[in-house]
C-alpha cells in the first residue's frame, strides 16, 4: 500500500486531529461520507484498526514500513507500543518537524528529500533515517535552504519543543540529546490498540 497523497482534511475529518499531517481544521465535526453523521457501533477491530490508522497517516509510513516498525519493537527491551512510536518519533523527517523547520511532516520530508538538511555535517536525504543521542541536524549551508528553513521557523507546526532536542535558532543547528519522552508525542493515540491489532493479524 502506497503513501496516501489524497485529500489530508478528509483523514483528520475521520480519525482526529493529525498534528503531522495537516495545521488546518475541518468545518464539519463529523467523518465524512453519506453517513458521516449516522451513529453507528464500531467493532473492536474498527476501534484498533483506526489507532493503526492514525500512525500510518500522522507520521506519513506505508503499511510495509509500519510493519517493520513494529517487529523491530518487539524485539526492544521496553515495551512495544513505546518503542514503536519512540521509532516513528525519532525519523529524521518528524525531527525536523518538531524542531519547526516544516510545517508538517510531509513538508519536512520534501525538506529532507530535497537535500536541505545535514546530520553530522553531511547532507542526508534519507527521510526514514532514525535519529540517535549526540547526532547534530543542521540546514545545509546555501541560501536557498536557510532562507526556506528561516521562513518556515516563523511559523511552526508545533509549539513546544521536546526536552530530548537542543535547537539553537542562530546556527538552524540541533543536538539530539536522547530518546522522545512518552509525555512529549503530540499524536493522542493508544499505543496499545496497535500492537494488538497487529499481534491479532500475526
Amino acid at each position: 500500500m502506497s503513501r496516501y497523497r489524497g485529500p489530508r482534511l478528509r483523514v483528520v475529518r475521520r480519525l482526529g486531529d493529525l498534528p503531522g499531517l495537516t495545521r488546518k481544521t475541518p468545518r464539519k465535526a463529523y467523518p465524512p461520507g453519506q453517513h458521516g453523521q449516522a451513529r453507528r457501533k464500531r467493532s473492536e477491530y474498527a476501534i484498533r484498526l483506526e489507532e493503526k490508522q492514525k500512525l500510518r497517516y500522522n507520521y506519513g509510513v506505508t503499511e510495509r514500513q509500519l510493519v517493520t516498525y513494529v517487529k523491530k519493537a518487539r524485539r526492544s527491551t521496553t515495551s512495544t507500543g513505546q518503542a514503536l512510536l519512540q521509532m516513528l518519533e525519532m525519523r529524521l523527517d518528524n525531527t525536523v518537524f518538531r524542531l519547526g523547520m516544516a510545517p508538517t511532516i510531509p513538508g519536512a520530508r520534501q525538506l529532507v528529500n530535497h537535500g536541505h538538511v545535514t546530520v553530522n555535517g553531511r547532507v542526508l536525504d534519507i527521510a526514514s533515517y532514525q535519529c540517535k543521542p549526540g547526532d547534530v541536524i543542521g540546514v545545509r549551508d546555501t541560501d536557498r535552504s536557510r532562507k526556506l528553513v528561516e521562513a518556515n521557523l516563523q511559523f511552526p507546526g508545533l509549539a513546544n519543543l521536546p526536552t530530548h532536542l537542543e535547537f539553537d535558532k542562530s546556527k538552524l543547528e540541533c543536538k539530539v540529546t536522547g530518546l522522545i519522552e512518552r509525555e512529549w508525542i503530540a499524536l493522542q493515540i493508544n499505543e496499545l490498540l496497535v500492537v494488538e491489532y497487529y499481534s491479532r493479524k500475526a
